[in-house]
């Protein structure tokens, strides 16, 4: 795909630049003025040296002084007004836009999280804002305004003298040619310079997060070596990129050398036959330091511009993912606690299916099990009835309502899921429990109560102890029962529990079984189970294979009809001599 032009990603940035526009135009107004008072500057030094110092007159040169320092005071007021108010915006913009990101990135699918790493998320959030941030204060705009300085200046130094100015333009076009051929490549080096960054934090965002797999395994040498080789990519990208920088600065400064040389060159001779006097040489070198020192800083801005050129493709690229959880109006009609699944096909991208014709019927306040081998489908059935994973095809029924009808906020208070991976913030117990909501404390411990974890939160101190990073300081039985505190806090008529017991120990198991039949009381539960032993008391047991239901019925039916379910209950158990014929 063809890369945007600048202005074409400026002008899509517009719609979060409009509601600071009152301050960008303070900013615009203080700029111009700011401008003006510097062409004025050389001005008023040549009629200092012609009409005040050459003719010995005094008071002319005192008033000529004064106005000279009037204007370099009010067009430094100018520029500190122009500066304050370009990075208040700038930086309520950048506020906004950062916003906008993460909003866009909690209401995408999991499908979206499948093909994003976290540290490529976290490097459009930081890194490329913080390089639009540096276009909004010391780029886009002020290139603009650069162009108009450097425009006024060539226009006052024609009307002094056209010669003098032709002189200075004759290196003109090889500046210019040499400032696009910079340009052009400062572009492609800047989008590589963020795509290898966002490689690499990604790259540390997964270690990290695994790094006790990665210390448990010995594996620390071989991430140094593949830290190494995406550290290497981003040096030597950025090293290019600074290196062209570099050439640009250091091209603008040779050629303003040689323009200064020019009209000593040139002026010298001019003044010496008196066609030029003497302040009208001073004024014009003056001049040249004022046009060459916007166009110096236009090499460092376009580089500015660049980099915010790649982060705003990569940003845009971000905002552009449709894998949104689709939303809409609030469903009148009462959900229940029934689901029925009927037909229901679904398949992860352009895979093959996962799910194969699936039908279900789970009646208000039953316990309804789903088992089968690894791969079967059983877990991709919870993740369709929490939106996780859309679309879908065939029929999944809250109530009279279909579940692609139903808003995600609506479904998630309807819909309470315990997985097997359980997340627990760095914050307190009872942030982790509540979640925000507005939960009272009698409620929390009842719900503590029902999945038998006081005692858990007892020992670390209370509802208000804080939870160490990745729940270091529970057990994983422990926060699991912290997992069903948070569901049972919350009146969902339906529950899923997908393998919620998978991980925890049997003393802990135990405590689960009765957080489950606390569940059970008054709502309707299905267990995506991998332990069967929690599973022998549900009023209907669904065994999967190869994304079908195969088998339905009790425990003792299913056991009695010797077939799948028979198989794996005898294979998990027979060690311990608890299968049954």
């Amino acid at each position: 795909m063809k890369p945007a032009s600048d202005i074409a990603l400026l002008r899509r940035a517009l719609p979060y630049l409009r509601p600071h526009a009152r301050v960008f135009a303070l900013a615009l107004l203080a700029a111009p003025a700011s401008a003006l008072l510097t062409i004025a500057q050389p001005f008023l030094l040549k009629l200092a040296i012609d009409e005040g110092i050459v003719p010995g007159d005094l008071d002319r040169l005192s008033q000529l002084t004064v106005a000279y320092l009037g204007a370099v005071g009010v067009a430094y007021v100018m520029e500190l007004t122009y500066s304050i108010a370009m990075s208040h915006a700038s930086l309520r913009t950048i506020t906004d836009l950062r916003r906008v990101i993460v909003q866009h990135t909690l209401s995408r699918s999991q499908a979206f999280f499948d093909r994003q790493p976290v540290g490529r998320l976290l490097t459009r959030a930081t890194g490329d804002l913080e390089a639009l941030g540096d276009t909004l204060t010391e780029g886009a705009i002020t290139v603009v305004l650069d162009a108009l300085l450097v425009v006024g200046i060539l226009i006052a130094m024609f009307v002094l003298h056209p010669g003098l100015t032709m002189v200075m333009l004759a290196v003109a076009p090889a500046l210019i040619l040499v400032l696009e051929a910079l340009r052009r490549g400062l572009r492609r080096l800047y989008h590589e310079v963020r795509e290898s960054l966002s490689e690499l934090n990604a790259y540390v965002a997964e270690r990290l997060t695994g790094v006790r797999i990665v210390q448990l395994y010995s594996d620390e040498a071989r991430t140094l070596v593949e830290l190494d080789e995406r550290l290497g990519r981003y040096r030597r990208a950025t090293v290019r990129t600074n290196t062209r920088d570099a050439m640009l600065y250091a091209v603008v400064d040779g050629i303003s050398s040689v323009c200064v040389a020019l009209m000593l060159w040139y002026g010298a001779g001019e003044v010496v036959r008196g066609a030029v006097s003497a302040g009208l040489l001073v004024a014009f070198i003056d001049y040249l330091g004022k046009l060459f020192r916007p166009i110096q800083e236009f090499s460092q801005k376009v580089a500015i511009v660049q980099r915010a050129s790649a982060s705003l493709e990569k940003i845009f690229d971000l905002l552009d993912d449709t894998t949104a959880i689709s939303s809409g109006a609030a469903v009148a009609s009462p959900l229940g606690g029934a689901l029925r699944l009927e037909n229901l096909r679904f398949a992860y991208g352009d895979g093959p299916e996962v799910l194969r014709g699936v039908d279900l019927v789970i009646e208000p306040g039953q316990v309804v099990a789903v088992v089968g081998r690894t791969g079967s489908g059983k877990s991709t059935l919870g993740r369709l009835l929490t939106r996780s994973y859309a679309p879908y095809s065939g029929s999944i029924r809250l109530g009279a309502v279909e579940l692609a009808d139903i808003p995600p906020s609506q479904l998630r208070e309807h819909v309470g899921l315990v997985h097997q991976d359980v997340h627990l913030f760095p914050d307190t117990v009872r942030f982790n429990i509540a979640l925000g909501a507005e939960i009272s404390d009698e409620r929390l411990y009842d719900a503590l109560s029902a999945v038998d974890a006081v005692d858990v939160v007892a020992g670390l101190g209370g509802l208000d102890a804080h939870l160490a990073s990745d729940a270091g300081n529970l057990s994983v039985g422990q926060a699991q029962l912290v997992a069903f505190a948070r569901t049972m806090a919350r009146d969902t008529p339906l529950v899923i529990l997908d393998e919620a017991t998978a991980s925890v120990d049997s003393l802990t198991e135990v405590r689960v079984q009765r957080a489950t039949d606390a569940l059970l009381a008054s709502r309707t539960v299905l267990v995506i189970a991998h332990r069967l032993s929690t599973i022998v008391g549900a009023d209907l047991i669904a065994v999967m294979h190869e994304g079908r239901i195969v088998e339905r019925g009790t425990h003792a039916q299913l056991l009695a009809q010797g077939g799948r379910y028979a198989e794996l209950y005898a294979r998990q158990f027979a060690e311990q001599g608890d299968a049954k014929p």
